[in-house]
């Protein structure tokens, strides 16, 4: 890899590089707090009239996802560091106040955790803040490699196919049910992979020693992620293998885990050769002849549209991707088939077609007004013991401080270490909460200021999932408010925990069994429903955490980590919930 780079303050670095795309597209503006870019005001965008598309991730991606922003594409981009996703205050911002929400608004993301949490996270902070237009998530699965799992496929370069097509159906006028089920045809039917001959350099960062992890001269490999993630296998081959071995992967229906996208001769298609940052327009020249080549001679396939550049790098990576669209009837009529919604113009930089001169000559010089946060919790109806809720709590809370140091031991073992100082940070900052904060006697807004404590103090995929399911608790309860103050009950919390675990699922596919925190919150939720005893309830997901003892883990951290003994330790993130759940209980006694 090159360590060597003209800027090497990441945080810099991101904040100028954000800043020249309003430089190079006077069509779109900055929300430099937060790292959003998007679309100006005018008399032709945001007015209402259009299905807004919001897209982003770690930045590091270039020109996606910020240069993707205009006209007949996003109309907004929120970004994070360096291959990091962007938090969901972040989302939150660009969903509530710089898009025009009145037709709806559809958040695509790639199918990477931080990514999917995140995000979602932002949608229902949105929604828990009072949003009461339609705002949607999805999270996209386009890689060719279906082996890991419930983590499904990772999202690469042809994402920006189906950003394209959803935002020149968005133009048209189409609903967002239009858009999402057009979106969703397309990504169906697109398969991705990519390949490297070595791994980039983030800026800022120390430069490791070499390992036998590195890349050796002259091997690739194949499947490698946009942020170093590790692919199928390794090989010294010259470029007319490879494209071989790549097209096999994408293509052969006999590989079960790979092959899920069946392409005839006879199918329409729309070929991307995408470069990753790092490899000459010459040689990407000869790569996609490469290609071109061995699909006609190999599959007798021959691209109606082919489209060879940079549209989502890896920094600087040395690499290139392969993305095969399978074109598919929309079922819209004419004007809006998948083809005439690729070859739309759009007015963004990160694309092929130019900014017409019309667009400079009348340069919009509105902004989008920064909105304060208007959206303070209101009161839900539901009463709740002050002093109680307070005493169970700080139970809880000191249980899980407690537990810290074998938290963090498990996960030493089977994650990063880092788990266990998570959940005492987050609980330490939802003490201090208790301590300082004026006591209500409404559960919603007490619940409001414990989520905005978790959300401020935990970060992270464990943060993100917490964030995510008390956001949807506070909007559970609120949709059983009665219409005068009344004492809350086990049956209304039982209600709103299930909705709650059902919001969650929508960004985690994760369920008992897979050992994670799941394997102790649904056993909770579930006895909760059945005996309405809290007791009874946290001691069924003592027993969830336990039994997660051996399992083999299905998402997570683990999946990817090897070494001993994670057979004898629980999944720590199980383990902590079941310890503050345990501690819960008795202070409700």
């Amino acid at each position: 890899m090159s360590a060597k780079h003209f800027i090497n303050d990441p945080t810099h670095l991101v904040q100028t590089a954000l800043r020249s795309i309003t430089l190079t597209n006077p069509a779109v503006a900055l929300d430099a707090d937060n790292k959003i870019i998007y679309q100006r005001p005018t008399s032709t965008a945001n007015n209402g009239s259009t299905v807004s598309l919001i897209s982003g991730g770690g930045s590091g991606h270039e020109p996606s996802f910020a240069s993707l922003v205009g006209r007949g594409f996003l109309t907004a981009s929120v970004a994070g560091t360096i291959f990091a996703s962007p938090s969901a205050e972040q989302v939150r911002r660009a969903i509530l106040q710089r898009v025009d929400g009145a037709k709806g608004v559809l958040v695509i993301v790639m199918n990477y955790t931080g990514d999917v949490l995140n995000f979602g996270m932002g949608v229902e902070k949105a929604k828990a803040g009072g949003w009461r237009r339609r705002c949607w998530l999805w999270g996209m699965m386009l890689g060719s490699d279906g082996s890991r799992g419930k983590v499904g496929r990772r999202g690469i370069a042809g994402t920006v196919l189906v950003l394209k097509v959803a935002g020149a159906l968005a133009l048209s006028g189409a609903s967002l049910k239009e858009v999402y089920d057009v979106a969703r045809l397309t990504a169906d039917n697109i398969v991705s992979i990519g390949s490297s001959l070595s791994h980039v350099h983030v800026p800022g960062r120390s430069v490791a020693e070499p390992s036998e992890e590195d890349l050796k001269e002259n091997e690739v490999e194949i499947g490698m992620g946009i942020h170093n993630e590790a692919g199928s296998e390794r090989k010294t081959i010259e470029l007319p293998e490879l494209v071989k071995t790549m097209l096999a992967y994408m293509l052969d229906p006999s590989d079960k885990d790979r092959g899920f996208l069946e392409v005839s001769s006879e199918d329409d298609t729309v070929l991307l050769v995408n470069n990753l940052g790092g490899v000459s327009v010459l040689e990407m020249g000869g790569i996609t002849n490469e290609v071109v080549e061995q699909l006609e001679k190999d599959y007798r396939i021959k691209p109606v549209r082919i489209l060879s550049g940079t549209y989502m790098t890896s920094l600087n990576g040395l690499g290139f991707s392969i993305s095969l669209l399978k074109v598919r009837d929309t079922g819209l009529g004419s004007g809006k088939s998948m083809l005439e919604l690729l070859d739309a113009p759009a007015e963004v930089t990160g694309w092929s077609a130019a900014i017409p001169t019309k667009t400079w000559e009348d340069k919009p010089n509105a902004t989008m007004d920064k909105a304060g946060d208007t959206e303070e919790a209101k009161p839900s109806n539901h009463q709740i013991d002050p002093d109680l809720a307070k005493k169970a709590l700080t139970s809880g809370l000191n249980r899980v401080i407690a537990a810290e140091s074998d938290i963090t031991n498990y996960d030493t073992i089977v994650g990063d270490g880092d788990c266990g100082i998570g959940l005492k940070r987050g609980a330490e900052s939802v003490l201090k909460l208790l301590e300082r904060s004026q006591s209500t006697d409404d559960a919603g807004i007490f619940l409001h200021k414990i989520t905005q404590s978790v959300e401020n103090s935990m970060d992270g995929t464990s943060g993100a999932i917490y964030a995510i399911f008390l956001n949807a608790l506070t909007h559970g309860l609120r949709t059983q408010s009665p219409s005068s103050p009344a004492p809350v009950t086990v049956d209304i919390w039982a209600n709103a925990l299930n909705s709650s675990l059902e919001a969650l699922s929508n960004y985690t596919p994760a369920k008992p069994g897979d050992r994670t925190l799941m394997d102790a919150l649904y056993p909770f939720v579930e006895k909760l429903a059945e005996t309405k005893d809290v007791h009874t309830a946290a001691e069924a997901a003592q027993e969830g955490a336990k039994g997660t003892k051996g399992m083999k883990a299905s998402l997570g951290r683990t999946v990817y980590v090897g070494g001993e003994g994670w057979q004898g330790v629980p999944d720590p993130g199980a383990h902590g919930l079941a310890e503050f759940l345990m501690g819960l209980s008795e202070g409700l006694r």
